[in-house]
């Protein structure tokens, strides 16, 4: 809770990298319903594929894998499982499904995210227990050294830090001194920095991080798996982890190597989003109706980019052939050339 506390302490100055993220997350934001509402039908294998991804992916990175032949058993089945790491892969399915299907109730609390932990690590003796004893984040390297990579708060801390780490990441959120996904983002660090469970501390993560995504009105993650993208991006996870994590005992770390790398991840998800809706466009004979509709409802005079930004999924080739159609027409006409361009609806 050292980065939350920092936020709520002081105002934050928010570099300009992470101030161009932001922008570009808050206009797929605003194109979010857009891109769902064009292939509702379609959408539904994006959702099943990406359950079996984040499923498989945030297991995996945690060094836990199935045979790929039993993913679709062990996800969708009802038949006994084989062992232990199916037993994960299954539970993790579980955890999700419940965020999915009501993340409108699910508060984050010390109580979720101890379910959520039971969920993710069933049959297991501390399963929705938070840490008895003091550890530490070790790191092997290929000479066979062992090194200490980070010192988490210890045993005794954890349940008031938890209590603390959940209501200071409600009042940031409440009070709006920095934008939410930077609270989104360091709610993440302080949770992995605490270091909660004995095992399973990645995963729970990885959970909160699509729960408090979806308060905040962002709902790609059903579709595109976010854990596949960080297992993707593993090596660059672990090194701005590390590198955010130094100081943060003494609240003299800087926290943005890991909210960029977080917020730099989201904007991955939303543009494989955006481009797989694209793959999944509609007919021409439906673009043209998208395309007719979204100029009909445009405010005089308008761009053909602005055009471009709530048609999701239809190439700018195609809106410029409809627009010059609807010119030859007489049912817009335009006047400038290039992105200068303004077009105007002659209104019956």
């Amino acid at each position: 809770m050292k980065t939350l506390e920092l936020i709520c302490r002081q105002s934050l100055q928010v570099p300009t990298s992470t101030v161009w993220l932001l922008n570009d997350l808050s206009e797929y934001r605003g194109k979010q319903e857009l891109f769902t509402k064009q292939a509702p039908q379609r959408l539904k294998k994006l959702r099943e594929h990406a359950l079996i991804e984040s499923a498989v992916a945030s297991n995996r990175i945690e060094g836990v894998e199935i045979d790929q032949k039993r993913v679709g058993t062990v996800i969708f089945g009802k038949k006994n499982l084989q062992d232990r790491n199916e037993q994960e892969v299954r539970g993790y399915q579980a955890a999700l499904s419940l965020i999915h299907e009501q993340h409108n109730t699910i508060l984050v609390s010390p109580e979720t995210i101890l379910k959520l932990h039971a969920l993710t690590r069933p049959e297991i003796w501390d399963s929705g227990q938070f840490k008895k004893e003091d550890g530490e984040i070790i790191e092997k390297h290929p000479d066979g050294r062992v090194t200490v990579r980070f010192r988490p708060l210890s045993a005794r801390e954890t349940p008031e830090a938890m209590g603390q780490l959940c209501s200071l990441s409600a009042r940031a959120i409440r009070e709006k001194q920095v934008p939410p996904l930077v609270v989104w983002a360091a709610q993440n660090l302080d949770f992995l920095c605490i270091h909660p469970f004995r095992d399973g501390n990645g995963r729970v993560s990885r959970l909160l991080l699509l729960l408090s995504l979806y308060h905040l009105g962002f709902t790609a993650g059903r579709y595109i798996s976010i854990e596949r993208i960080i297992e993707q991006s593993k090596d660059r996870y672990y090194e701005t982890l590390q590198d955010s994590s130094q100081g943060w005992h003494d609240g003299k770390h800087n926290l943005w190597p890991y909210v960029n790398y977080l917020l730099y991840t989201l904007k991955e998800l939303y543009t494989e989003f955006e481009r797989r809706v694209g793959d999944m466009a509609a007919p021409r004979g439906e673009k043209s109706e998208i395309v007719i509709d979204a100029i009909q409802r445009k405010t005089n005079p308008f761009a053909l980019a602005e055009i471009e930004k709530v048609c999701p999924g239809v190439g700018r080739d195609w809106i410029r052939a409809i627009l010059f159609q609807l010119k030859k027409e007489g049912k817009v006409t335009c006047s400038g050339k290039g992105k200068a361009a303004r077009w105007k609806r002659i209104d019956e």
